[in-house]
């Protein structure tokens, strides 16, 4: 079962991550107080918490996932070009796979070699939009359908 780990936002550019336990989703803000979280293809991101640890493990360090800057970690799944379109529920909320969020300069800032790490098999996660809003806290049960 593929579950919710982690939920992060940050509230300007270029600063930290604040991590959350429960947090809102809406169709218009994504994440409530994120900073990106306006509608559109990129409005959510979530990453895999096992392809964070084999990314930082390729890279040869111990990072926490929010170095990544993604909105949600999952265990127990991982996301492939074949998710593209696909939806996300965790909580009340629906989310649809828009893209890969393509690891940036930015990675290899926070540790040289992190952001080839995360470049194969779509370590560095999916882009999302919101298509339902409501309420996740972790430890929610996530699922991808079509």
């Amino acid at each position: 079962m593929a579950t919710l780990t982690g939920i992060a936002l940050r509230k300007k550019s270029k600063q930290p991550m604040v991590t959350l336990s429960t947090t809102t989703v809406s169709v218009e803000f994504g994440v409530a107080n994120d900073l990106r979280g306006k509608p559109g293809k990129r409005q959510v991101t979530v990453m895999s918490e096992e392809c964070w640890v084999a990314a930082c493990k390729e890279a040869g360090t111990e990072l926490p996932w929010t170095a990544r800057r993604a909105n949600l970690l999952v265990s127990g799944i991982s996301f492939s070009r074949q998710d593209l379109g696909k939806i996300i529920s965790l909580g009340d909320v629906q989310l649809r796979i828009t893209d890969e969020t393509a690891p940036c300069h930015w990675m290899d800032k926070t540790y040289p070699g992190l952001r080839s790490a995360l470049t194969p098999a779509w370590r560095g996660g999916v882009c999302c939009q919101v298509i339902q809003a409501g309420k996740i806290t972790t430890g929610d049960t996530v699922t991808v359908s079509s």
